[in-house]
C-alpha cells in the first residue's frame, strides 16, 4: 500500500503486528494516524472522552493478549487521559499512546495547545519520547511494542508532532504560510527560510538514529535457568500438607485466550485451594472444587506453603503480613519491585507468574492427603455462602443490592464478559456473581479508579462481539461515562448496564457517617439514569421493586441480543453488608 504521510508509517506498524483496531477522539494533530489506520482495514473506534479511548485500549489488551492503543490529540486530549494512563501503569496493561503535539519548530513558542506533555507522562509510563523525524515513526512503534508488551507490561506514550503525519509538500507550504515568509524580502527573512527549509529537509530525510530511544530492556531469564528454583517450589509443594495458591492479574498479562485455558488446565493439575484475584477471576470457571472465594486471609494464615502468582504483597494481602508464622512463601512475578514489596518472600521466583504455574504443573508428582484442609476451607466458604444467601432474602424498602446478583447470576450467559465500576454496589456482586470462563472478567485493578466502566465496556464488547457484556455501575461511578453508550450506538455494541442506585456515595458515606456524624457530599439523587440511556439512543428499563427483577433482566438480555445497549436502573436500599470495607 502507498505511503502518503506519517500517519500511514504508523498503521504499517501496528497492522504489521495484528493489532484489530484503535481507539480515538478525533484531533487535527491526529488525524493522519486514523486515516492511515482506516486504509489499512484497523477499526478506529471515536469515543466521547480521550480517558475512555484508553480503558478501551486497555481492555482490549486484557481481553486478547495484543497490546491495546489510543491516539489523541494534543494538550487537553493527552491530558484527558492521565488517569486512565496510571491505571493502566499500576494494572500492568500494555497500552500504547500517540499523542498529537504542536510543530516541531514551535513547541515552547505558545502554539495552540502546546504544553510540556512529556513531563506528564514520563512517571506514568513505562517509557515516553517525543519524536522529530518521520523516519522515527516506524521503529519508535516497534520499539513501543516491545517495550508496552516486555518484562512486567505497562503503557509507554508516544509524541508525534503533527508535522511528522501530514504530507510533506503540505507541511512545506504550512511553514511558508504561518511564517510570513512565502513573499518575504530583506536578509532576515531570507536567513529564517533557510533556516525552515533545512529544518523540513532534516525531518523529512534524516535517518533515525535508534540509539537516542532512552528505553528499557527486557532480557528475560531463560526456563533452563529457572528450572532449578521450579523443581524446588515443586519439591517442596509435594510435601505441603495445608498449601494455598493465589493467583493475580499479572498470571494473565499477555496472554491470549488460549494461553489462559492453557493456564486454567495447569492450575487444575496443581490441585490445591486456589484463590483468584482481579484478571484471573474466572479462570477456573464458575464452579471448581478448587477455587475458594471467601475467607483468603484465614486459609493464608492456616497454610504451611502459600504460592503468590502475580500479585504484590500490598494491602489487599495486608502488606505481607497475611501468613502464618510457619507459612513458607513462593512468589512469582514479573517485577522485580512487586516481587518483594513489603516482604522478601523464602521463594522468590522472577518469571511470568503464569509460565511459571504451566512449568510447575510439569513437575507435581504424588502430594499428602489434603482431603482435612479442603473440607475445613469448604466450612468456611460454604458457612459464608449461607450467610450472604440469607443477607439475599431479607426484605428490604427497595431491592436487595445481593438479590440483584442473585438474579444476575442465574441468568447470565456462559459467554459473558463481566465489567465493574464502582465502590459498595460493585463489590456487593462480587461476593454472588461468578465469571464464567478465563478472561471474562474486568475491574480497574489496585489503583480502584472510578470511571473505567465505558471505555471497559467499549473496549470488551469489540474483543468479543459474540460475547453478553455486563456493565456492573455504582449509580455514583456511572455518571463518569454513560457518555459511551453514544459510543456503542454509532459503533453497534449492545452491552447490559446494571446501575445500582441508592442515591449516594455509599461506600464513603457508610464510615463517614458514623465515625464523623456528616454525610457531607456523600448524597446523590435517584437520577432517572435509564432515561439518560434513552437519550443518548440505548434502551432504559427501571426498576424499584423486587418483583420487577426477573422480567426486567430477561428484557436487557433479550434487547441486549438483539444489538440494543440498555440500562437496567434498579433503585437499591443501602445496607451495612459491607460495613468496615474502607482499605488504606
Amino acid at each position: 500500500m502507498t505511503i502518503e504521510h506519517g500517519g500511514d508509517l504508523i498503521a504499517d506498524v501496528l497492522s504489521k503486528h495484528g493489532i484489530p483496531r484503535l481507539f480515538t477522539l478525533c484531533g487535527g494533530h491526529i488525524s493522519p494516524i486514523l486515516t492511515g489506520a482506516t486504509r489499512r482495514n484497523i477499526d478506529v473506534v471515536d469515543v466521547r472522552d480521550e480517558v475512555s479511548a484508553v480503558f478501551a485500549a486497555d481492555a482490549t489488551a486484557r481481553l486478547t493478549g495484543l497490546p491495546g492503543v489510543a491516539a489523541v490529540t494534543a494538550g487537553p486530549g493527552v491530558t484527558n487521559t492521565v488517569t486512565a494512563v496510571k491505571n493502566a501503569q499500576m494494572a500492568q496493561s500494555p497500552v500504547i499512546i500517540f499523542g498529537g503535539a504542536s510543530p516541531t519548530v514551535l513547541k515552547g513558542r505558545g502554539a495552540l495547545q502546546d504544553i510540556d506533555q512529556l513531563s506528564l507522562m514520563k512517571p506514568i509510563t513505562k517509557w515516553a519520547a517525543s519524536l522529530s523525524l518521520v523516519k522515527e515513526l516506524q521503529p519508535a512503534v516497534e520499539h513501543a511494542i516491545e517495550v508496552a508488551t516486555g518484562g512486567a507490561p505497562g503503557p509507554v506514550f508516544l509524541e508525534v508532532p503533527v508535522d511528522l503525519l501530514y504530507p510533506e509538500e503540505l507541511v512545506r507550504e504550512w511553514f511558508m504560510t504561518e511564517s510570513g515568509l512565502e513573499n518575504a524580502q530583506g536578509l532576515g527573512a531570507k536567513a529564517l527560510k533557510f533556516y525552515l527549509k533545512g529544518h523540513l529537509m532534516r525531518q523529512f530525510r534524516a535517518p533515525a538514529n535508534p540509539l537516542r530511544y532512552n528505553a528499557p530492556s527486557f532480557p528475560e531469564i531463560s526456563s533452563d535457568d529457572l528450572a532449578p528454583l521450579v523443581d524446588e517450589v515443586a519439591d517442596q509443594l509435594m510435601h505441603a500438607e495445608r498449601p494455598a495458591l493465589v493467583i493475580g492479574s499479572q498470571a494473565l498479562v499477555n496472554y491470549t485466550p488460549d494461553e489462559a485455558t492453557s493456564l486454567a488446565h495447569a492450575v487444575e493439575e496443581i490441585g490445591i485451594p486456589t484463590f483468584l484475584a482481579g484478571g484471573a477471576r474466572g479462570l477456573l470457571g464458575q464452579y471448581s472444587d478448587l477455587q475458594f472465594r471467601h475467607k483468603r486471609s484465614k486459609a493464608l494464615r492456616s497454610s504451611d506453603f502459600a504460592i503468590i502468582a502475580g500479585f504484590p504483597f500490598d494491602f489487599r494481602l495486608k502488606y505481607g503480613q497475611c501468613f502464618g508464622s510457619d507459612t513458607t512463601v513462593c512468589a512469582a512475578n514479573l517485577s522485580r519491585k512487586d516481587l518483594t514489596m513489603n516482604r522478601k518472600p523464602d521463594l522468590p521466583v522472577p518469571m511470568h507468574p503464569g509460565n511459571f504455574l504451566r512449568e510447575l504443573s510439569y513437575r507435581i508428582g504424588p502430594s499428602p492427603d489434603r482431603k482435612q484442609w479442603f473440607a475445613s476451607l469448604k466450612e468456611r466458604e460454604d458457612a459464608r455462602d449461607a450467610q450472604i444467601e440469607k443477607m439475599g432474602e431479607q426484605d428490604t424498602e427497595q431491592v436487595n443490592a445481593i438479590e440483584v446478583f442473585q438474579r444476575i447470576e442465574e441468568k447470565m450467559a456462559d459467554d459473558s464478559v463481566l465489567v465493574v465500576d464502582g465502590g459498595d454496589f460493585v463489590a456487593t456482586g462480587a461476593y454472588v456473581v461468578r465469571p464464567r470462563k478465563p478472561l471474562s472478567w474486568l475491574d480497574p485493578g489496585v489503583f480502584g479508579t472510578l470511571g473505567v466502566g465505558g471505555g471497559f465496556a467499549v473496549g470488551a464488547a469489540l474483543a468479543r462481539p459474540e460475547a453478553e457484556v455486563w456493565l456492573i455501575w455504582g449509580d455514583g461511578s456511572s455518571a463518569y461515562s454513560l457518555a459511551e453508550f453514544d459510543t456503542c450506538i454509532r459503533h453497534g455494541l449492545a452491552p447490559i448496564a446494571v446501575i445500582g442506585t441508592d442515591a449516594a456515595w455509599a461506600q464513603i458515606a457508610r464510615e463517614q457517617v458514623e465515625i464523623l456524624e456528616s454525610d457531607v457530599a456523600c448524597t446523590l439523587r435517584q437520577t432517572e439514569y435509564h432515561r439518560v440511556a434513552e437519550g443518548y439512543g440505548g434502551e432504559g428499563i427501571l426498576v424499584t421493586h423486587a418483583s420487577e427483577l426477573d422480567d426486567a433482566i430477561d428484557r436487557a438480555k433479550s434487547l441486549a441480543a438483539d444489538g440494543k445497549p440498555v440500562v437496567l436502573n434498579i433503585h437499591i436500599s443501602q445496607t451495612d453488608f459491607r460495613k468496615g470495607s474502607i482499605s488504606m
